[in-house]
């Protein structure tokens, strides 16, 4: 099984110089078993995906943990969407008040987007998902609703070899005294528990989330955490703040690891890394 990370940031595309390091698109993510391909989100790092991979195939899978527009403003651009030879699987969570069709089709309209969602040319297939498991191609997935503002998911992929979770907006904890709890009462600890690949939210700094307690994103500190709670293999932080250059990055990271180790492997991601289970 083989990770792409596409797209890196969280909230905007971030470019520029500073930047170019670790990471200048939005969430996206691809995941190969052989010829079976999943996509994990639709930010800006979606066009990144090369059209060799995409442009023989009858089927495209995207899995959406939310429909903050940091992860769907890819979807618009998105060339099988426009493929009339092509189903376009789209999975996203469940909401009580509209469905996915709906809330998807407030972004793919006039007047954020000139064209409408119904217009769109290919065989477009749309799957609401909760706690779920399911089955695409090789790949086993299964899913639940995690602490993130509107219905957010996270998704653990296996092939049955290996396992790959992915929590790019999440908050595990809000109040402090769940972390001294037993897991169970983290939010997404069971989809995370045991994974060769944690792709894990690291959105904030301590002194940045003190002020942003309850806006769904997590810690540098909180992902390690999280990770060692869970018993990954590899955690690589990811959805990194437009805020953070590069250089800042870099910074973070060797000092979270200096004052945090850690007995497994912790990885700053990096836009284009290649990933290899």
């Amino acid at each position: 099984m083989q990770l792409t990370l596409y797209g890196t940031r969280g909230s905007f595309p971030y470019a520029g110089e500073k930047s170019s390091e670790y990471g200048q698109n939005t969430s996206c993510v691809a995941i190969q078993d052989g010829d079976e391909l999943l996509i994990l989100d639709a930010g800006t790092g979606i066009l990144r995906i090369p059209q060799s991979l995409l442009m023989n195939r009858k089927r495209v899978d995207i899995l959406l943990t939310h429909l903050h527009i940091d992860h769907i403003q890819g979807l618009g651009f998105f060339k099988p969407m426009f493929n009339p030879n092509c189903e376009v699987n789209i999975w996203g969570p469940v909401a009580y008040n509209k469905s996915l069709k709906e809330r998807l089709n407030r972004y793919l309209s006039p007047p954020l987007f000139p064209v409408h969602f119904r217009d769109l040319p290919c065989n477009m297939k749309l799957h609401e998902i909760g706690r779920n498991e399911f089955n695409i191609g090789n790949f086993l997935i299964n899913t639940d609703f995690i602490c993130h503002p509107g219905p957010t998911v996270a998704f653990r992929v296996t092939n049955g070899k290996k396992t790959i979770a992915y929590f790019p907006d999440h908050e595990p904890a809000i109040s402090p005294n769940i972390w001294k709890a037993d897991k169970s009462w983290l939010s997404g600890a069971e989809l995370a528990e045991g994974v060769d690949v944690l792709m894990h939210d690291s959105q904030f700094t301590d002194v940045e989330y003190s002020t942003r307690v309850g806006w769904g994103h997590s810690t540098f500190k909180d992902a390690l955490r999280f990770g060692k709670i869970c018993n990954v293999k590899k955690l690589l932080l990811f959805h990194h703040d437009p805020d953070h250059n590069d250089e800042q990055l870099e910074s973070i990271y060797q000092d979270l690891m200096q004052t945090n180790p850690v007995d497994f492997e912790v990885i700053l991601a990096k836009e284009s890394d290649i990933i290899e289970l």
